[in-house]
């Protein structure tokens, strides 16, 4: 199977999660300001051999024209191993109403496959926050991880 191929199947995974975080709406859509369309462009680079680590920099925008530099650092374990650069990564957050609301230290279960190209897919939580992200990259990595997701104002 290419990595093509892998990339289609990781995107669906990713969307069939959205799915069923999207069945159960948020108390906190209650509060004042309405929720914020927000989403992450992200390069990250890292590695895995059982331990899973990488570290990566982006750009959180919201439409309300608002905009934060972001510095991220995975760590995880699991049934993985490679090493990896993500070079056109895009994530989409859900239950943000205010633009710092994207930082902090997410849970995190991962899906990853790639033999020369890389592709990734990813559900992270925080509370009520979700940050669903996909990926495109180098590298050649396999493998299964849970572990966390952080976000860091840069």
């Amino acid at each position: 199977m290419s990595a093509f191929a892998y990339c289609r199947i990781l995107r669906l995974t990713c969307l069939l999660l959205l799915g069923c975080v999207a069945l159960f709406p948020s108390a906190a859509q209650a509060e004042e300001g309405g929720v914020l369309e927000c989403w992450l462009e992200y390069r990250l680079e890292g590695w895995s051999l059982f331990y899973k680590t990488a570290e990566g920099q982006g750009v959180v925008r919201c439409n309300d024209g608002s905009q934060l530099k972001v510095a991220i650092v995975s760590r995880g374990g699991g049934v993985t191993f490679g090493k990896s650069r993500i070079h056109d990564g895009r994530g989409e957050f859900y239950g943000i109403y205010r633009i710092r609301d994207v930082l902090g230290r997410y849970a995190a279960a991962e899906v990853h496959a790639g033999a020369v190209r890389s592709a990734r897919a990813q559900v992270v939580t925080k509370g009520t926050i979700s940050l669903a992200l996909t990926g495109r990259g180098t590298g050649w990595d396999l493998g299964i991880s849970i572990g966390s997701f952080v976000l860091q104002e840069r």
